[in-house]
């Protein structure tokens, strides 16, 4: 990462690559906005994209890929067995973790399921250090019970803490005891936990916990599908690490592991998935799964196109010049809001920069999902779709209660080398907006609430008019402006 000096004094996020195809954007008037969110019943996922401005939804396959990625997909060998590609993309897993085996996805959530299948039963205790959402449900599919572990200080909302992520190893050491290793089929380790701000966990702490898990025979399984941005974090925040280059870094993050598995969505810049792991038992254990659920065990599920691009993109994954540009336009984000007073999750995280909702609209209870509320405030404020962290993502219990979530966040994630540093700014400006004007902003119920995965497809509506008083402040405030 190129260290840059501004004449003016000030510092920017500076991308080291430039844009050679673009795609139009549509900037639609607020009263239209409206009208596409109120179609949506209030979720931003069920928004249609002609509708949205920037889209900061995710980071999920829609980061763009590069020149070489794009190159890479017409050498694509179509066999549906023993394909040339999947050769080339085992090889760099290979390369990159130094792990044997390769089972493939067609993304991260299929590789949770198998997963699952594999070793979660009814009555199995599956600790992390932070859920994810498709993963809890999986786990709880199949009868187990999922016990987060993350450390205290990881749900301090501001922090100067560089590793909110860590995992608590006396806690797993005191849960070990008291269940038994046999109701413990293996320890999850999210890298770069999505549903706390995308914080990042220390490569001593995931040392720490390999070696708790080995001492009981415990297999230790790495979510790397948010990899990039945690050996990046590792890079600049754990001093022992500083003059390690990134391949350095992964390749001693897996020899921590004896199971990892990915969404190519967000690592690699692709549109896949996979396990790998250098156990030959585990290998066979998960390997009847995929023909089961996925495809051929050298495709599983995926295009031989985006696989070649999966294989360079891993390649640029090792690059700092490009890894880094997310977390320096995330900070970015974090940094202006912060001192402009707007409520953010610090130290900045990969992923996006994280809004709390909690405190934004600290007007509303937890049980009129302020985080959905406000995800649906901004896309009405500035056309920016970002997503619901919060309570709307948790699920109920067996018995209807709800548990609230321990954050309401609302993630605007930046898609690696999609944005431009105005757009970014655009989004920034808006926020601004709308938290001097928050008291307007009410909250929702539910029209429709699935009984699995509802942030995903659930319909909600606000609670008395707030909507329409946001648009008549926006036009008094704005006039014609978009």
């Amino acid at each position: 990462m190129p260290k840059v000096t501004y004449f003016s004094g000030e510092t920017f996020p500076l991308e080291m690559h430039k844009v050679r195809i673009i795609q139009k954007l549509t900037l639609l008037p607020i009263e239209v906005r409206l009208r596409a969110v109120q179609d949506s019943g209030y979720n931003t996922f069920l928004l249609q994209n002609k509708d949205v401005f920037l889209d900061m939804l995710t980071d999920s396959g829609v980061n763009a890929m590069s020149d070489r990625q794009q190159a890479a997909m017409l050498l694509a060998d179509d066999a549906y067995a023993g394909s040339a590609t999947f050769t080339r993309l085992h090889n760099k897993l290979i390369e990159i973790f130094g792990q044997r085996y390769f089972l493939p996805a067609h993304q991260g959530r299929a590789a949770e399921h198998i997963l699952c299948k594999a070793y979660v039963r009814p009555g199995s205790i599956v600790p992390c250090n932070y859920h994810f959402t498709t993963w809890k449900a999986h786990v709880t599919e199949q009868g187990g019970t999922v016990v987060e572990l993350l450390k205290k200080e990881g749900l301090e909302v501001n922090s100067d803490n560089p590793f909110k992520g860590n995992f608590d190893v006396p806690a797993l050491e005191a849960l070990i005891a008291e269940v038994g290793v046999e109701h413990i089929p293996y320890v999850r380790m999210e890298a770069g936990t999505n549903l706390i701000g995308g914080q990042p966990f220390s490569l001593a702490n995931l040392r720490e916990v390999s070696a708790a898990c080995h001492k009981h025979g415990i297999k230790l399984v790495l979510d790397a599908s948010l990899l990039a941005d945690n050996l990046h974090f590792i890079k600049v925040r754990e001093p022992e690490f500083a003059d390690a280059s990134v391949g350095e870094i992964a390749r001693a993050m897996a020899d921590t592991t004896d199971i990892i598995y990915f969404s190519a969505r967000k690592l690699g810049f692709g549109r896949g998935g996979g396990i790998v792991t250098d156990d030959e038992v585990s290998y066979k254990e998960m390997r009847g799964f995929v023909p089961m659920y996925e495809g051929f065990l050298t495709y599983g599920g995926m295009s031989v196109r985006e696989m070649e691009a999966i294989t360079v993109g891993l390649d640029e994954t090792l690059d700092e010049d490009m890894i880094n540009q997310g977390p320096q336009f995330i900070a970015h984000i974090v940094k202006t809001l912060d001192e402009a007073g707007v409520p953010v999750i610090t130290p900045p995280g990969g992923l996006g920069a994280h809004v709390d909702a909690m405190r934004f609209l600290d007007h509303l209870p937890q049980e009129q999902y302020p985080a959905a509320a406000l995800a649906s405030a901004i896309f009405i404020a500035s056309g920016v779709r970002g997503m619901e962290r919060g309570t709307m993502s948790e699920q109920r219990e067996p018995d209807g209660t709800e548990p609230l979530a321990d954050m309401e966040l609302v993630r605007l994630a930046v898609p690696r080398r999609v944005f431009t540093l105005s757009q970014v700014n655009y989004a920034i400006d808006r926020l601004m907006w709308l938290h001097a004007n928050r008291k307007i902003v009410g909250g929702l119920k539910w029209v429709e609430e699935p009984e699995l995965l509802r942030f995903f497809y659930g319909r909600l509506e606000p609670i008395g008019d707030w909507h329409n008083e946001l648009v008549a402040k926006f036009r008094a405030d704005f006039g014609d402006s978009l």
